[in-house]
């Protein structure tokens, strides 16, 4: 991505779609063909809500659940989902699941998955510099908004509304992501795979830093789901990961590199 002295044009758009809402910043290159391009990305956001949700009885994946057809005859984007869930599932040692109530539930990966995958196409657009986009608080960036400043995204403090637990600035590296597992917003919508009711830890919310938000996404379900002392001992484990972990009791619990996140 080109580099330029001045502060680069910015087009900015945001979706409505999988039940949340897809914020988009792209600066640099021609704003034309930028426009363009954001068109094709949303479309395939509304493409993938189609193909993998659970809510519409005739999504791939609704009938895949059912059992009505195989994955060969669905999208090639299901197999690769797939695919990636079951990695996850490997390295989670089963925390991480894409069964809900013993019925295939994709959804956890998903969202991390598309939001990731329209933001590296925006960012290979000739000309473009920087990339961000943000799908229902989870966020994957590209580059920089400008030449002296990097993307920094803020953590919403699940304790005290309105406040921020922490910034997470992308100086530095050329590519970063953040997701945020919790019960804040949401309630106890995480499920525990073991019990296959909802997870019962000490933790109110999980944010993952990483490189790709496809990962970052399921590795903040997966620490949420195992408490705080296992979570964050798991997530030390993985490379170029870190984490803030905080507590119902108002403990802030982090990964040891994390420090160098913050900004």
């Amino acid at each position: 991505m080109a580099e330029s002295a001045e502060a680069p044009a910015a087009v900015r758009h945001a979706e409505e779609v999988m039940g949340t809402v897809f914020s988009f910043d792209v600066r640099g290159g021609d704003p034309d063909a930028v426009r363009a391009a954001l068109d094709e990305a949303v479309a395939g956001l509304h493409r993938v809500d189609e193909v993998f949700s659970t809510y519409r009885e005739d999504s791939q994946v609704s009938r895949l659940a059912r059992e009505e057809i195989d994955v060969d005859a669905c999208d090639p984007e299901v197999a690769e989902v797939l695919e990636l869930a079951a990695e996850a599932e490997r390295v989670s040692d089963g925390w991480f699941s894409t069964r809900y109530r013993g019925r295939l539930d994709p959804t956890g990966i998903v969202k991390g998955w598309s939001a990731e995958r329209a933001a590296r196409s925006l960012s290979l657009l000739p000309g473009v510099t920087g990339v961000s986009v943000n799908g229902g608080g989870d966020v994957q960036m590209y580059g920089a908004p400008e030449p002296t400043r990097a993307w920094r995204v803020g953590i919403a403090d699940p304790l005290r509304p309105g406040g921020l637990a922490a910034v997470i600035s992308a100086a530095g590296v050329a590519e970063l992501a953040v997701a945020t597992s919790g019960t804040a917003e949401r309630g106890a919508h995480i499920v525990d795979p073991r019990t296959g009711k909802s997870a019962v830890t000490d933790l109110v919310a999980v944010t993952v830093v990483g490189p790709r938000l496809t990962w970052v996404d399921c590795w903040a379900t997966a620490a949420f789901a195992m408490g705080s002392r296992e979570g964050l001992s798991w997530l030390e484990s993985l490379p170029e990961v870190e984490g803030l972990l905080i507590t119902a009791g108002d403990e802030v619990r982090c990964t040891g590199g994390l420090a160098a996140r913050l900004g």
